[in-house]
């Protein structure tokens, strides 16, 4: 069942030219340019468009993520509808949004940007309708909570000028992913539209790949998103709680790391005695992402075949394929690369099955009781596998 994309009824070819035009402050950093402006929050709602990011499921069942918002949720639409109604209602922080190099004429002399619809390319495809002249990269819920005010309301706006899909969802990632009010699933699938190497990027690629591939032991059951995925039932984590514990062993700094690929450098290798905690890291230079899939592909197959019945169990009760057994069977293949491989090695399933043959830890025994939610029943039950794995 496709998910379609709703479309606004309106002539674009026969809609009026319209213009303002405001005072800009120009603000030069890395990435690049982009300007700061006051603009009416009425003016604003009327040019924006909120790119809602989004799951299509087509007939052979591909997953495409389209847009790079996630989806408004109405109850703090509703909290900020009331909030602007207040006598002291305030947004200090600016609303981000990116506009086509088309629709901006910038007057440098005067310091005075002119936003107008686009109205004179031939087809529809080159035109743009006036209330989609810009994309909301952040702050879609305070512009949504003022739609429909009346009052005063100026607003302080970042405009992004001709900023392709790549670079609109670094910004949405790099302003969010810090924030927990967001999906850090939604901010790690973004990294699939960055043009360069990053350690996220490639952890995202790792998921994505056990979550698709036929045999893998995580097939359909990883949240891309952080929420469930529609037409999917039994996914136990999300796409957040698998890649961070992956991420800790390919990169002591993965920020640092995404700046450096950034910068056209390569991160430098950790010296040996840090291999103990990032077996990976090296691989990760190297790019040998084929290697560190083979590994987590091997050992979780191994996993999945020594506990069959409880990597199956969908149960609430049932810990082993949840978040925290998850990040304790990570952090055992960690104290695996420093007391029976060394970092490089790509162990076959066989090697990984013979290691736990030897573990007695009974399917019944993956519970909630024995083994309490949160970090508590994860380090115990690391402590149970080095120990019997000893």
């Amino acid at each position: 069942m496709d998910i379609e994309v709703e479309h606004i009824g309106v002539d674009i070819m026969n809609e009026d030219k319209i213009s303002f035009t405001v005072k800009y402050l120009k603000v030069t950093q890395p990435m690049g340019d982009f300007y700061i402006v006051s603009m009416p929050a009425k003016q604003l709602v009327e040019i924006t468009e909120f790119d809602v990011r989004r799951v299509l499921i087509t007939e052979r069942d591909v997953e495409r993520y389209l847009g790079i918002q996630r989806p408004l949720v109405p109850r703090r639409v509703k909290e900020i509808s009331a909030y602007v109604q207040t006598i002291d209602a305030c947004f200090p922080t600016g609303i981000i949004i990116a506009i086509p190099d088309k629709c901006v004429e910038l007057n440098e002399e005067e310091t005075e940007m002119t936003i107008a619809n686009y109205m004179e390319g031939d087809t529809e495809e080159e035109n743009v309708l006036y209330k989609r002249i810009a994309r909301v990269l952040d702050g879609q819920h305070r512009l949504a909570g003022l739609e429909g005010f009346e009052r005063e309301f100026d607003i302080n706006v970042s405009i992004f000028v001709d900023a392709d899909m790549a670079d609109q969802a670094n910004i949405f990632s790099t302003v969010n992913l810090a924030q927990t009010k967001v999906s850090k699933s939604l901010a790690y699938d973004l990294f699939d539209l960055m043009r360069s190497r990053s350690p996220q990027k490639t952890c995202h690629n790792i998921a994505v790949t056990l979550d698709r591939e036929a045999g893998s032991p995580f097939l359909k059951m990883i949240k891309r998103l952080g929420v469930a995925t529609p037409g999917r039932t039994g996914e136990t984590l999300t796409q957040a709680a698998f890649i961070e514990p992956l991420l800790q062993l390919l990169s002591e700094n993965p920020m640092q790391d995404r700046d450096n690929y950034l910068r056209g450098r390569k991160p430098k290798k950790v010296e040996d005695d840090k291999l103990k905690k990032l077996p990976f890291q090296h691989m990760f230079i190297d790019q040998r992402d084929y290697d560190i899939t083979d590994i987590m592909w091997n050992y979780f197959c191994a996993v999945k075949e020594r506990w069959i019945g409880a990597w199956a169990s969908r149960d609430r009760g049932v810990m082993l394929n949840r978040t925290n057994g998850y990040r304790a069977l990570m952090r055992f293949l960690n104290h695996l690369f420093n007391t029976k491989f060394k970092p490089g090695d790509v162990p076959s399933m066989k090697q990984f099955r013979e290691i736990l043959s030897g573990i007695t830890i009974a399917d019944e025994d993956f519970n909630v009781d024995q083994f309490p939610p949160g970090t508590s029943g994860e380090s115990a039950l690391l402590k149970s596998l080095i120990e019997q794995a000893s």
